[in-house]
């Protein structure tokens, strides 16, 4: 008898993937989703992309009810409800603790109830704050948080104690954390309720910490979603994509069939309780490569905007060392990033995005976030 999974949040971008993933290979599928109008757009139903065998209960996982109904007959549930985004999370901390921790405590007390077979929580590489550096001498170091003053001088790279500027190596799983924002904090809170109550009450669960998703039905609307989707959205306003700094900071792509992939080995391996894993490309990749490559797919003649600020809550970089997935789960990522991009364009076209960054940069301007 084929096993049932629930997926909170299984109507978003990186959960229906999933489900996909899970259908083509004999799982039943349900998903307990709010569909938020951020998300889905303010006369949200069910998505058209939602594969039709999908169970979609319409519901917030802060609701008790809601949630014991969408554990009846359940084998494993894959806990990816949550709301994201670095910058607004520095000023919605109510509405981001709420979802991301209250709605995590509300699942795992239903658990308590009923326990499952698996769970695995989507974590996020925001925790680690700044990704591992090495020192000109090749010393491994984890960087402290670049000061205000420098960042107002526009001096952007980390630098140690000697004034000597760090270069930028995969961060590993063992990295410690350090948590730059309300949201990374409350990514890092579901991580650890998780293993916290998975031990106490044997269920068995894993922690993924996903880096930067891209690829179709990502939120174009949704101005503190995935940077590719916020790019695309201003490109097809024909507005030029808006980067902080100076978009030389480096960060990992990877697509959303790899994440999808790497959520299912996680859930089939048994040796992979109690861990946590890096799902990335293990490729870095400057805001500025991808702004500029993006615009060269939808033939768009369109330089990116170079803010010359700093977002509070951001860091300079951050890629993954995916050692750890690959020995452990038998993950290796298989979308090539120019491969994944041409699928997101393909799927761009006759997609209508209400840009919103705009609004996203004077809200963070009048509370005093950029510098």
């Amino acid at each position: 008898m084929a096993s049932r999974i629930l997926i909170t949040g299984g109507a978003g971008f990186i959960g229906s993937h999933l489900a996909d993933n899970l259908l083509r290979r004999g799982y039943k599928v349900r998903a307990l989703d709010n569909l938020s109008p951020q998300v889905h757009g303010a006369d949200a139903t069910r998505p058209r992309y939602l594969d039709p065998d999908v169970e979609l209960i319409e519901g917030d996982v802060r609701d008790p009810e809601a949630v014991r109904e969408a554990l009846r007959g359940v084998d494993g549930v894959f806990h990816f409800a949550a709301m994201v985004g670095v910058g607004q999370s520095m000023y919605e901390l109510a509405q981001y603790t709420a979802v991301n921790n209250l709605g995590t405590a509300v699942l795992l007390e239903a658990l308590i109830e009923r326990p499952v077979e698996r769970l695995v929580v989507a974590s996020s590489m925001s925790i680690y704050g700044e990704g591992l550096y090495k020192t000109p001498s090749g010393r491994l170091v984890t960087c402290t948080d670049r000061s205000l003053d420098e960042l107002r001088r526009r001096r952007w790279e980390p630098q140690n104690g000697k004034l000597e500027t760090l270069t930028p190596v995969p961060t590993p799983e063992t990295k410690a954390p350090a948590l730059a924002s309300v949201y990374a904090l409350s990514k890092y809170d579901q991580e650890r309720m998780c293993f916290i109550t998975g031990a106490a009450y044997g269920i068995p669960t894993v922690a993924l910490r996903f880096f930067n998703a891209y690829g179709p039905r990502q939120a174009l609307s949704n101005p503190y979603t995935g940077v590719l989707a916020i790019f695309a959205a201003r490109l097809l306003n024909d507005k030029a994509p808006l980067i902080f700094e100076d978009g030389e900071q480096q960060r990992d792509f990877v697509s959303v069939h790899d994440i999808a992939e790497g959520c299912r080995l996680a859930y089939e391996t048994p040796s992979a309780t109690g861990d946590v894993f890096n799902i990335g490309s293990g490729t870095p990749r400057t805001i500025n490569e991808i702004a500029l490559k993006l615009a060269e797919l939808l033939g768009k003649a369109t330089e990116p905007e170079i803010t010359g600020k700093y977002r509070v809550g951001d860091i300079r970089h951050c890629f993954a060392d995916i050692a750890r997935a690959k020995q452990v789960l038998g993950y290796g990522p298989k979308v090539e990033l120019e491969d994944g991009l041409l699928e997101l364009v393909g799927w761009l076209e006759g997609q209508i995005a209400k840009d919103c960054v705009g609004e996203m940069r004077r809200a963070l301007e009048r509370r005093g976030l950029t510098v």
